[in-house]
C-alpha cells in the first residue's frame, strides 16, 4: 500500500521503501516485495512509462481524496485524470481502486455502491482494456459488479469482511478496533463476499487490508480507520473457508487468482495449516506504543505448521 506518510508517489520512493522492507526480512527469507504507486492529479506520463519499465512496481493505486486513512492526496475529481488513465491503458499497468463516493451527501453504508453506479461503471466503459481491482469489496453490489464486468476487473476481499457484519462495530458498544474503510456492511454483503471468495471464480482474490495503527490512533476521538490482521490472516481465511465446507478453494482464492490476474508466476514454497488452537495477544509491540490485533486474546481454530521453501 502507498499511503504512506508521505506518500510513495514515484518510483524512486517505492524502490527505497522496497529497500526498506527488505532491510527488515530475516536472514535467509525468500521475500519478494511488490510495489504500488499512489495514483493522483499530478502524476505525469513519464512516471507511468517508468512503471511499465519496472518488474518490481505493478500498478497505481487509486485513492478518492478524504476516503479512507491517508487518502488527503487522492484525486479529487476523476476526470482530471483520465489522460494519465490511458497511458496506463496503453502500458498495461494495473489500477487498483479504493471504491468509494467522497461525496458527504452520500451515507457512509452507501458510498461503494454510490461509486461503482458513479464512477467505477463509466471507468470500464471508457477504457475497456485497463485491468482494474476493486479493492477490499464489500457489497453484493460489488460482487455482481466484477461478476458481470470483463476479465479485466477483479476484486480483492479482506478477512475481516468475511468475518464480520456491521454489528461487530456497535454490538454492546462501540467497538474501534473493527472500524476500517470501506466500512463493515449488513450481513447479506458479508454472505455475498463469502459466496464469492469461496466460488472458485478467478475474478476474486486475497487481499488483507491489514492496518498497524498504535492503539492510540485507533482509540481516540477521532480514531483511524483499519484492521490488523497480519498476524493470523491466513489463518482468519482458513477459518471462513472451513466453515462454508470449501476449504478446496482456499488456495485458489489466496495463492492462485491474484497472481494470474497479474501475470504473475504461481508462488512456488508452500504453507501448512493445521487445525490447532491458540490464543491471539492483547497486543503486539509497536515501536514505543502497542498494535491491538483483530481478536485480541481470542482462540482461534486455525494454525500456521510450516512454511517450505521452493
Amino acid at each position: 500500500m502507498p499511503n504512506l506518510t508521505p506518500p510513495v508517489t514515484t518510483v524512486a520512493q517505492a524502490m527505497r521503501y522496497r529497500q526498506r522492507i527488505l532491510e527488515a526480512v530475516p536472514a535467509k527469507t525468500h521475500f519478494q516485495p511488490l510495489m504500488t504507486l499512489y495514483l493522483t492529479e499530478s502524476t505525469t506520463h513519464d512516471e507511468i512509462e517508468r512503471v511499465s519499465r519496472q518488474t518490481d512496481v505493478l500498478a497505481f493505486k487509486l485513492y478518492p481524496a478524504g476516503a479512507t486513512t491517508h487518502s488527503e492526496a487522492g484525486v479529487k475529481a476523476l476526470e482530471k485524470i483520465y489522460p494519465l488513465l490511458q497511458t496506463m491503458e496503453r502500458h498495461d499497468i494495473p489500477l487498483l481502486v479504493h471504491g468509494e463516493a467522497i461525496d458527504p451527501a452520500v451515507d457512509i453504508f452507501d458510498r461503494e455502491k454510490a461509486f461503482i453506479d458513479k464512477h467505477l461503471a463509466a471507468l470500464c466503459e471508457r477504457f475497456p482494456a485497463l485491468r482494474i481491482v476493486l479493492e477490499h469489496a464489500t457489497t453484493a453490489e460489488a460482487v455482481q459488479f466484477v461478476r458481470d464486468s470483463g476479465p479485466q476487473v477483479a476484486a480483492t476481499i479482506t478477512a475481516h469482511h468475511l468475518l464480520y457484519n456491521r454489528n461487530a462495530l456497535f454490538a454492546g458498544g462501540i467497538h474501534p478496533h473493527h472500524y476500517c474503510l470501506p466500512i463493515l456492511k449488513r450481513e447479506k454483503h458479508r454472505l455475498a463476499l463469502l459466496d464469492a471468495a469461496t466460488s472458485g471464480d478467478k475474478k476474486f482474490f486475497l487481499g488483507t487490508d491489514s492496518a498497524p495503527h498504535p492503539q492510540s490512533h485507533k482509540q481516540s476521538a477521532v480514531g483511524c480507520a483499519g484492521c490488523y490482521t497480519a498476524h493470523a490472516a491466513v489463518e482468519f481465511y482458513a477459518e471462513v473457508f472451513d466453515a462454508a465446507r470449501a476449504l478446496d478453494q482456499l488456495e485458489k482464492f489466496s495463492g492462485f487468482n491474484g497472481a494470474d490476474f497479474y501475470g504473475l508466476p504461481r508462488n512456488r514454497s508452500t504453507i501448512t495449516l493445521g487445525k490447532s488452537s491458540w490464543t491471539i495477544p492483547a497486543t503486539y509491540p509497536f515501536g514505543d506504543e502497542s498494535v491491538i490485533p483483530l481478536r485480541a486474546a481470542e482462540t482461534i481454530t486455525w494454525r500456521l505448521l510450516d512454511k517450505s521453501e521452493p
